[in-house]
């Protein structure tokens, strides 16, 4: 295991970082996994407008999730998500970042 790796794997397992969550992919079986949320808000350019939007985007680990797909669920602390267009994995293919959107 690289260094990375186990970097990675010690902020999905730290209790102030990571959270439980249920992933469910679209017609399969809940499965526990950790994840680490990032709930910032996003600033689009729109001609010469800008549009402020709350967003939900969360890390997986692709050893826990190898490959998450749009329509896929994730549920934290009792709300429900589903993942809304494709997931983007980490230049060291570790982790996958997913946008939500409320169930």
């Amino acid at each position: 295991m690289s260094a990375f790796a186990a970097a990675v794997g010690a902020l999905f397992v730290d209790p102030n970082m990571g959270r439980d969550a249920v992933y469910t992919a679209d017609g399969g079986a809940p499965v526990l996994v950790r994840v680490v949320a990032r709930r910032a808000d996003a600033i689009t350019d729109f001609g010469d407008a800008r549009l402020w939007s709350e967003t939900t985007r969360i890390d997986l680990r692709v050893a826990e999730v190898p490959n998450p797909r749009p329509g896929d669920r994730i549920e934290i602390d009792g709300d429900a998500f589903l993942i809304q267009g494709e997931p983007v994995r980490d230049r060291e293919r570790l982790v996958w970042t997913v946008d939500l959107r409320p169930a």
